[in-house]
């Protein structure tokens, strides 16, 4: 009896699939990550054509991420980069509600994307990089949509995360404890644009 070559592929496929007889489950990441230590880069009013705006990056580590005598980052877990926040000028992360989305307005923050350089693919904006025991299975996925809360008593802060990948899967997450604040300004001439030029366009 003749079997067709679709069958054959997909008795092929079910049997390297099973490992004991059981169907191997896809690989889980963890979508509901607790941030335990994080910082802020405070860079000013970094793009001219928005006024009275100061832009910082927000960096949060889940507690088993650790970060070397020569400053690289250890260890498993997660990893949130979220990048150009837009704050008011006179302060650095105020409380409310921040939004991912391409745009110039106070209490947005960009979107991950994909950007090519002399052929080759850099991601830049907002990411979650996720830093696995199997480093094969280590990988960065961009932000793309969703939002956040800050709150704030005393000198302690309260982010809730609510955000989006690329691969259209939920992100949560959450983060109470203080947030160094790193003035990056004094460092970068005025000169100098930042990445994102799209909005040096606007």
């Amino acid at each position: 009896m003749k079997i067709n070559n679709f069958l054959i592929t997909c008795l092929f496929f079910l049997l390297t699939s099973c490992v004991g007889g059981q169907l191997n489950p896809p690989y889980v990441y963890n979508t509901n990550p607790t941030y335990k230590w994080a910082y802020a880069e405070l860079f000013g009013n970094y793009y001219p054509k928005i006024p009275n705006t100061n832009v910082i990056s927000l960096s949060l580590f889940s507690d088993s991420l650790k970060i070397n005598s020569i400053g690289y980052l250890t260890g498993t877990g997660q990893f949130l980069f979220l990048e150009d926040i837009f704050v008011p000028k006179s302060d650095t992360l105020p409380t409310g509600i921040y939004y991912i989305r391409d745009s110039v307005v106070l209490n947005s923050v960009a979107p991950g994307l994909n950007d090519t350089v002399d052929n080759q693919v850099f991601q830049i904006g907002s990411t979650i990089s996720y830093y696995e025991g199997n480093p094969n299975m280590s990988i960065q996925k961009l932000i793309t949509g969703g939002s956040f809360t800050v709150s704030k008593s005393g000198d302690k802060y309260q982010i809730i995360f609510n955000l989006k990948t690329s691969d259209n899967k939920d992100l949560k997450g959450s983060f109470t404890d203080t947030i160094p604040h790193i003035n990056q300004s004094i460092n970068i001439p005025a000169s100098r644009l930042r990445k994102r030029l799209i909005y040096n366009n606007k």
